[in-house]
């Protein structure tokens, strides 16, 4: 039987760290499989408990320099980004003391040496301060580059600097053995910090909702009141609820909890009384908070304003929207790019070759030309030390760094843009969507019928109906009232909307795929379909083709009739309209590379067609069942290459996971859907996938950039570093500040605008 454990690392600040506790953890015999997700400083491992005991994990990851966090104690609260960077930067390496407390001692003495050595005050004095910044600053990185070495096997940047700094005490260069360590400590605690706060902006999600919601009960078997006016138990009938703080976890679906002004909504649900405007910016991205009045909905974090709120509660804990969103989070953070792989498996061999290249450039040229190999009394530095320079210059961090930070930055952009994408192969995937595919229902539309028209049989022209118009509404609601189709939702949420004469029916029958009737007044009425009326209802050819007319448009047609002496009175047209925003958003999609628009539906080609006319969609697949909607998905992509389909509910959870990268809806989609899909619309924002193609593209443009930068920063310095005009202070400074460059300029996208300026 095998195990499997997360645990938060602590001390991990470089993906160069990750790929080592990995290894070393892997090594560990009774261990099947170590998996780190660098960016959420996450480990997960699956062993055999038989052979190895959470001890000698926890036992490993020790030797190897990290830490294994309190799995009860909660992380602590990030720096608020307004925060000035010095001061945040200085917070960081203070609760990083293992490391931070070195750096900062390092620091101190290797300047006060500096000052002593400048004033040649006590050239000794000196010498001892920069041999003793060097051993404190350097002793982590010495420890943990000899644990990587004998415990996972491999040749660490950590490494590469320990040779670098014992070389340069060899040749009588101290203070520049004490600056490359000190240096490169200060570069991978900047690393660190900047991870951290791409980090905190992505877990910040999972401290949004309260730990407690106050519950409503009702007063049951009051001692108040017990024996007034006859009151001998149950509902008190005098007291109003009662309020009490208790966990989330104990709320049950339907229960009752009240939102106090200012305070955060513990879960998702209806309101039930009350109205106030409720900030939801961590759902939707909308700076704006919407009014929130009775039946409207309201998620678990969501910020309320000044007026309490009494939630009916939808879902538990486990399953709200913003718990969902934190599981997908955690997914995402664990899913490396494609590139980002590629750069790991470039680094694993680089990363030793460099060795093998700077022992050879130390000592083939004095062996084989009679080159100097120590530095010569005329300042002429020898190859020994153009050696050690080159094993700095070499350093692989900046582009270690350059693309993880790049893609967190944007996975960070994203969700606060109200988009959820899981992983970079997924935002990299986008980049090369050519087709988007959309269901209609619910994605494309808004997923909920409404009447559009209602027609007397008298055929009036008044734009707001007649007295006739508005009883064949009246008469339709009441038999429509005892059905549960969402057409007939439809039809009594227009008669309640409206000014008009409410009837009531009895003896309500249901005609299966046809219609329903009852009797009104004692009459009977019948509400149906266009084809029942033609078998069995007589109705003038001019009413006729009014129908045919409006079902041509994507229309379903009720028609009304009083069957025992009034005949047909009317109809009443109901669709599931496009959303507002959908055709902006085709017509976007078209300006950032996508070729061809495809609207795929269950509903028939008219409805289908009406819906692909009203967005601006090139074609349209009707009637397809989920199994017919995944061939099409397949030949859309072997047509026009790599595909984004674009769903909601379970029908759509094949094709999602078909497509190149499934896209959900995110607030009304289905659990399914969300789990399936690689990205989610937690707004159902259609606005955003032009945007979110657009992110993909400047994304995949900066990890260029920093990938080239640091390619070929290394190799003007090398060039430098062999022709002896290179020191080890200008190849720790490059390598230092190649590394801040690409870490900024990946991090630029944490300030991503939404071009539509839907912020």
């Amino acid at each position: 039987m095998q195990l499997t454990e997360e645990y938060r690392i602590t001390g991990m600040d470089c993906a160069d760290c990750a790929r080592t506790l990995e290894q070393g953890v892997a090594a560990l015999d009774g261990v099947a499989q170590c998996t780190i997700a660098f960016a959420a400083a996450r480990m997960q491992v699956t062993y055999n408990p038989a052979q190895l005991d959470e001890h000698a994990i926890h036992s490993r990851v020790a030797a190897l320099g990290y830490g294994i966090a309190d799995p009860h104690a909660t992380e602590a609260a990030a720096l608020p980004a307004s925060a000035p960077l010095p001061l945040a930067f200085l917070r960081f390496l203070l609760g990083h003391r293992a490391a931070g407390l070195p750096l900062l001692a390092g620091v101190g003495l290797l300047v006060l040496a500096f000052v002593l050595e400048w004033s040649a005050a006590a050239p000794a004095v000196a010498l001892l301060l920069e041999l003793a910044a060097l051993a404190v600053a350097g002793a982590p990185v010495a420890r943990s580059a000899l644990q990587a070495l004998v415990l996972s096997r491999r040749v660490t940047i950590g490494l590469l600097m320990t040779i670098a700094a014992v070389g340069a005490v060899v040749i009588g260069e101290a203070a520049e053995a004490a600056t490359v360590l000190v240096l490169y400590a200060f570069g991978e605690a900047l690393e660190g910090f900047t991870m951290q706060r791409a980090r905190d902006s992505l877990q910040g999600l999972m401290r949004l909702a309260p730990a407690e919601a106050m519950l409503l009960t009702p007063c049951i078997d009051c001692a108040s009141h017990m024996g007034r006016d006859g009151y001998h138990g149950g509902p008190c009938p005098w007291c109003t609820s009662h309020e009490q703080r208790v966990p989330v976890a104990a709320v049950a679906v339907g229960q009752l909890v009240r939102v106090p002004p200012g305070e955060r909504a513990p879960l998702d649900g209806t309101v039930e009384q009350g109205s106030s405007a409720v900030n939801q910016q961590h759902v939707t991205g909308g700076s704006m908070p919407p009014e929130r009045n009775p039946g409207d909905t309201v998620y678990a974090g969501s910020i309320n304003g000044d007026g309490a709120l009494d939630i009916r509660v939808t879902a538990p804990a486990s399953a709200s929207l913003l718990s969902r969103i934190a599981t997908l989070v955690g997914e995402a953070q664990a899913q490396r790019a494609p590139v980002e792989r590629f750069v790991d498996r470039f680094a694993a061999w680089y990363t030793p070759a460099v060795v093998v290249v700077a022992g050879l450039v130390a000592i083939l040229p004095p062996l084989l030309f009679g080159q100097p190999f120590w530095n010569t009394a005329d300042d002429v530095h020898g190859w020994l030390y153009r050696a050690l320079a080159l094993l700095v210059i070499a350093c692989p961090c900046a582009l270690v760094i350059s693309t993880p930070v790049t893609i967190v930055s944007a996975l960070s952009a994203a969700h606060r843009a109200g988009v959820l994408i899981k992983g970079g192969a997924a935002l990299e995937a986008l980049r090369r969507v050519r087709v988007v595919a959309f269901d209609k229902t619910g994605t494309l539309t808004n997923g909920m019928p409404h009447v559009t028209a209602v027609q007397c049989a008298d055929h009036c022209c008044l734009p707001h109906g007649c007295a006739h118009c508005n009883d064949v509404l009246a008469l339709a609601a009441a038999v429509e009232r005892h059905s549960t189709h969402p057409l007939a939702g439809a039809v009594t949420r227009a008669a309640a909307g409206s000014a008009i004469t409410r009837y009531d029916a009895e003896a309500v029958v249901a005609l299966p795929g046809r219609g329903i009737n009852g009797r009104v007044a004692g009459r009977l009425v019948t509400v149906g379909s266009h084809a029942l009326f033609d078998a069995e209802h007589q109705h003038d050819t001019a009413l006729c083709a009014q129908i045919t007319e409006a079902e041509s448009r994507g229309q379903t047609v009720l028609m009304v009739c009083r069957c025992d002496d009034g005949g047909v009175q009317g109809y009443v047209t109901v669709a599931d309209e496009a959303r507002p925003e959908a055709a902006a958003a085709v017509a976007a999609l078209r300006t950032v590379g996508v070729q061809h628009i495809v609207v795929l539906t269950g509903d028939n080609r008219a409805v289908g067609e009406t819906v692909a006319r009203a967005v601006g969609a090139d074609e349209v697949y009707a009637g397809l069942l989920p199994d017919e909607k995944l061939a099409v998905v397949r030949d859309l992509e072997a047509r026009y290459g790599p595909l984004a389909m674009v769903g909601d509910g379970v029908n759509d959870t094949p094709a999602l996971a078909a497509a190149t990268v499934g896209i959900a809806m995110g607030a009304a989609g289905s659990a399914q859907a969300l789990e399936t899909a690689d990205a989610a619309l937690l707004h159902d924002d259609l606005e955003r996938l032009p945007w979110l193609l657009r992110l993909s593209r400047r994304t995949a443009a900066i990890v260029v950039q920093n990938v080239s930068l640091s390619l070929a920063a290394k190799a003007v310095f090398l060039l430098l570093a062999l022709v002896g005009s290179a020191t080890l202070w200008m190849a720790v400074l490059a390598d230092t500040g190649v590394a801040l460059i690409v870490i900024l300029n990946g991090m630029r996208l944490l300030h991503a605008r939404n071009e539509e300026n839907h912020e």
